[in-house]
């Protein structure tokens, strides 16, 4: 009885040791059509982390921006979050509304909104190239349009007093006024409400993601991942004086001495 059961043990095993071989080999043949970074050429080599590379392509891929990611010392280095103001409407963010908050469910666009919808009160396109305004200080890592439906798009990285990182995205922007990698100070008109080439009644969709890296994700989706609600971070840090920016005030200052010191310079040649 006992050898026959050592024997069913042997043969158990043995059978289970042949099926993840043979699982193994099946995966890692699968597994070479994944396009992954090769070494074979030095653009290859040095392609950062989110280049994917086709087989057998001597350049690098286009970019994916949803790979981008903060490091360590661009995170610390981020302008923090002295107060916060309203994104659209005028510089103290007077007459615009909420037209669809943050999470709403909407059955017919596949889920719950992941954003705010501001609107100038007048509605429909009446609010169409009007300014955005920065609601903190911030720096500038994404410019562009990641698709057709989410149109001009500007993301900010933010650092909150307690430490950590918020990303704020603007989206279906007509006008971006900054550069990437800009720094800029809450209440700096960014860019101009838009309506993503006309695909829309002119908005803007604000997100704000608690997260080191960015994911331009869909408008609606049934988990919330990283977005968080940005009507409740601006109201968290807003500061209810009417007065500028100091980190503003720096920046103004700073450009005022450049300009300075480029006239003394003209004038001495």
């Amino acid at each position: 009885m006992k050898q026959r059961v050592v024997f069913c043990a042997i043969a158990i095993l043995f059978t289970g040791a042949i099926f993840i071989v043979a699982k193994g080999f099946l995966r890692n043949k699968a597994d070479t059509d994944v396009p992954v970074k090769s070494m074979s050429t030095w653009q290859q080599a040095g392609a950062p982390l989110g280049y994917p590379l086709r087989e057998g392509a001597s350049t690098i891929s286009e970019f994916d921006p949803r790979f981008i990611q903060l490091d360590a010392f661009e995170r610390v280095t981020l302008p923090t979050i002295s107060a916060t103001s309203a994104p659209m409407g005028s510089e103290n963010g007077a007459l615009t509304y909420n037209a669809q908050v943050f999470w709403a469910n909407n059955p017919k666009r596949g889920g719950h909104h992941t954003g705010d919808d501001f609107n100038g009160i007048g509605g429909m396109n009446t609010d169409l190239g009007d300014p955005l305004y920065a609601i903190a200080n911030g720096r500038v890592i994404y410019r562009g349009e990641p698709s057709p439906g989410w149109g001009n798009t500007l993301i900010l990285a933010h650092r909150t007093p307690e430490g950590s990182t918020l990303l704020t995205m603007y989206a279906h922007m007509d006008q971006m006024h900054v550069a990437l990698g800009s720094t800029i100070p809450m209440g700096q008109i960014i860019g101009t409400v838009g309506n993503a080439h006309s695909r829309y009644p002119a908005h803007l969709h604000l997100e704000i993601h608690d997260s080191t890296g960015i994911h331009i994700g869909a408008g609606y989706t049934s988990k919330p991942g990283d977005r968080i609600d940005p009507s409740h971070i601006i109201a968290q840090y807003q500061n209810a004086r009417l007065s500028p920016s100091i980190f503003n005030l720096v920046l103004i200052d700073q450009q005022k001495n450049k300009q300075g010191t480029m006239t003394i310079k003209n004038s001495m040649n």
